[in-house]
């Protein structure tokens, strides 16, 4: 059995659930508090045992890698002026193999991972997306290879979601239950209406795959909103080799829409060293002060009746 030591992580999207702010800045670099959010990705990579990832990028996305770039004169700075901690911490993304990949045009997400074939070769290797950050005791990526090692197949991660939200996900069609939280799955189905959806198991953003999944892609037709899904090659997939889903254990953070971005920045910024004391403060103040509106509200109310 081969190691699992890749990772794809495709970051070619438009962002346009963030516009204004997408329109000239990769989605992947709006920070959560003070780091980027393809920088967190990245790390649950690396704490899983990935060695290597390729970045699969697209127009205007060229922050990325400068991001994960050295910066001497930055460096130098911060070294001259005696500031050890912040020298730290620019140097966290440095001297990881790191490689990237342009997708000329945005075809969809099975498109871009398509775009690592040459450089996954025949290794299995996972496909970790920009809009999701999980938390977890053991790193989701780390939880998707081990259950590779004991199924020696494709690992897909789901979570419950809202039946009315179906038709944002891929959904699956769980056929058995493996054990508590691994599904032997009848079909995959990309973001069907709620009434027809198989399931309330959503696919997140991470995917244990077997490299066969390339030649199924070059061949996959448009499927929802005309693009090349990913899902559609994975249902494929799973007709000729057992596709498993993973019910992670975790917290997963969407950080792809504009309450999402927000409610993980007050999050993470809540637990953040710098800041978590004033922030904690100061929503403790403001809750007081929208309890007062809210209290103002009701008497005015009142008096008008």
């Amino acid at each position: 059995m081969k190691k699992v030591k890749k990772a794809v992580i495709p970051a070619a999207g438009l962002g346009t659930r963030l516009l204004p702010a997408t329109k000239a800045m990769a989605k992947e670099m709006l920070p959560i508090v003070d780091k980027p959010t393809i920088q967190y990705i990245v790390e649950e990579a690396l704490a899983s045992g990935i060695e290597e990832i390729l970045i699969v990028t697209g127009k205007s996305k060229r922050p990325i890698e400068d991001h994960f770039d050295s910066n001497i004169e930055l460096e130098s700075n911060l070294e001259s002026k005696g500031k050890k901690e912040l020298l730290e911490l620019v140097q966290e993304t440095t001297g990881i193999k790191l490689y990237f990949v342009r997708q000329s045009y945005p075809k969809g997400l099975g498109d871009a991972v398509l775009q690592a074939k040459a450089f996954v070769g025949g290794e299995p290797f996972v496909v970790m997306l920009g809009d999701d950050i999980v938390k977890a005791k053991v790193p989701l990526t780390r939880q998707l290879i081990e259950g590779y090692e004991k199924t020696h197949a494709s690992n897909i991660a789901v979570m419950e979601i809202p039946m009315e939200d179906t038709n944002k996900y891929g959904i699956i069609e769980p056929e058995s239950k493996v054990a508590d939280d691994l599904y032997n799955v009848r079909h995959f189905v990309e973001k069907p209406k709620p009434e027809n959806a198989p399931s309330n198991l959503a696919i997140i953003g991470r995917y244990l795959l077997t490299p066969e999944i390339f030649d199924i892609l070059e061949n996959q037709k448009p499927g929802a909103g005309g693009e090349i899904q990913l899902t559609d090659a994975i249902d494929t997939l799973n007709q000729t080799q057992r596709v498993f889903a993973k019910k992670f254990e975790g917290t997963r953070y969407d950080v792809g829409n504009k309450l999402g971005y927000m409610t993980t920045s007050i999050e993470f910024g809540l637990e953040h060293p710098e800041i978590k004391d004033e922030l904690k403060d100061y929503i403790i103040d403001l809750a007081h002060q929208l309890e007062g509106k809210t209290s103002s509200k009701k008497v005015v109310e009142s008096k008008e009746k």
